[in-house]
């Protein structure tokens, strides 16, 4: 028997989720091969297997079926994609440029941005005396994790102990330890705390708006900019019981949403794999289940009720980025930095080693303001190696006919977009190689 591709991932995981999802969209119209098998990662798996062959403990992974090892949800799609196109979920350069940039902005949102969020969620409805709480459920998931062999109790307790100890869910927030301190680090304080709840409702409310007409992102089918939502949306605001009521009571169509994409046959979802069937002469007739006969919306469209999503990343998120580029650039120039070292690569807290430059007023820390509240936060690298990305996607777009013309008309909609046309100047001094789950400046 062929060896199907192995995802090892965790069903409570932000990026698992992405690359499930997007893993059964592309199984499902064949373009895997062999297929895939997702299997539950234990920390066995992790010491025994991926940190030997990858270096890093995050999950997912994926081990192909010819044997290679891929660390980064960005670059597991990027890996498929190039392998089969089939079902194709960013669109085309030439004939649908704005929904391609569109798609790449929406994953650096979903990604790096409401991260914050979706991490704040889990873990303060975990804390002793918060109500409602989800204390027990989030246990057990992480226990199942920790300790899959054991019973439901077993793995409870074993979650725990890492509660009680290096996580440090249960001393108060004010100490920073575990999942306090990655939030302090992304900037998520008592000061900036309603902000950040305002923000999610802002990009919640408009989705549910979008979600009414639209099945997915841009239309019929999903696209990248779908399955980046799933990383939170899924893990984090869906399966966790208290902002999974939250979403599900408020933001029905959301929910709905996050069950079509994730393609386990919800029926009233209404996924890209069914067909919903009417009676004609007696005879069952199908059609695709999704609105725009299960395609994406024709004239490369951006839907009026997207351009608002667009707008929360123009508005909240690219300021921090643009800062971010000028913080490492100039970090990367300094006498602090050798060309061609390593630098932080952690998405959810500071990374190990580079605490004295992530926290506090360091190098690599910045003011960032959300809501109207200023407040400090840690750069992160890898935030901008995911711009070197859509930095290639404006220089393609821009190199066929049309292209540039036709993003300027789509940016020129948000007080800072144009800028975005800029992008790969923007980087040229802080762009970086990507080495597994490290990253290393350029070297000069």
């Amino acid at each position: 028997m062929t060896q199907r591709h192995r995802l090892f991932s965790w069903e409570l995981s932000y990026f698992s989720g992405k690359i499930r999802s997007y893993l059964r969209y592309k199984d499902h119209f064949g373009a895997l091969g062999p297929g895939f098998e997702d299997i539950l990662c234990s920390y066995e798996l992790i010491f025994g297997l991926l940190v030997p062959n990858t270096g890093s403990v995050t999950v997912p992974q994926v081990l192909t079926a010819d044997g290679e090892w891929i660390h980064d949800s960005s670059e597991i799609i990027d890996h498929f994609e190039r392998a089969d196109p089939t079902r194709a979920i960013v669109p085309s350069p030439v004939e649908r440029p704005r929904q391609r940039l569109a798609s790449y902005l929406l994953e650096l949102l979903a990604d790096e941005w409401m991260v914050v969020w979706g991490f704040w969620e889990r873990w303060h409805h975990s804390l002793a005396g918060v109500e409602p709480n989800q204390l027990a459920y989030n246990r057990l998931q992480w226990g199942s994790a920790f300790a899959p062999g054991l019973t439901g109790t077993g793995r409870s307790e074993a979650a725990q102990r890492m509660f009680d100890g290096p996580f440090g869910v249960k001393a108060a927030p004010e100490q920073l330890l575990g999942p306090y301190a990655g939030l302090r680090d992304l900037g998520m304080t008592e000061r900036t705390e309603t902000a950040w709840t305002e923000s999610n409702d802002r990009i919640l409310g408009i989705l549910d708006r979008h979600f009414d007409e639209h099945d997915f992102v841009f239309g019929g089918r999903p696209s990248l900019a779908d399955f980046g939502l799933m990383g939170p949306l899924y893990p984090h605001l869906y399966r966790d019981p208290v902002p999974g009521f939250e979403m599900r009571t408020r933001f029905p169509l959301v929910a709905q949403w996050v069950e079509r994409t994730n393609g386990t046959n919800a029926l009233d979802a209404r996924s890209y794999n069914q067909k919903l069937y009417s009676l004609v002469d007696g005879e069952l007739v199908g059609r695709p289940a999704t609105s725009h006969g299960g395609e994406w919306i024709e004239g490369d469209v951006i839907p009026p009720t997207l351009a608002p999503l667009l707008g929360v990343f123009f508005d909240e998120m690219w300021p921090v980025l643009e800062s971010s580029i000028e913080r490492l650039t100039a970090f990367v120039a300094s006498d602090a930095h050798e060309p061609g070292d390593e630098l932080p690569s952690y998405t959810f807290r500071a990374t190990t080693g580079f605490e004295e430059l992530q926290q506090g007023d360091g190098p690599l820390t910045h003011e960032f303001e959300i809501g109207g509240v200023r407040e400090r936060r840690m750069v992160v690298p890898y935030q901008v190696w995911m711009l070197q990305r859509i930095a290639d996607v404006v220089r393609d777009i821009s190199a066929a006919p049309g292209g540039r013309a036709a993003l300027a008309s789509m940016l020129e909609a948000y007080d800072r977009g144009p800028r975005l046309l800029d992008l790969d100047a923007k980087l040229a001094g802080c762009r970086m190689r990507k080495e597994g789950g490290r990253l290393f400046s350029a070297a000069r």
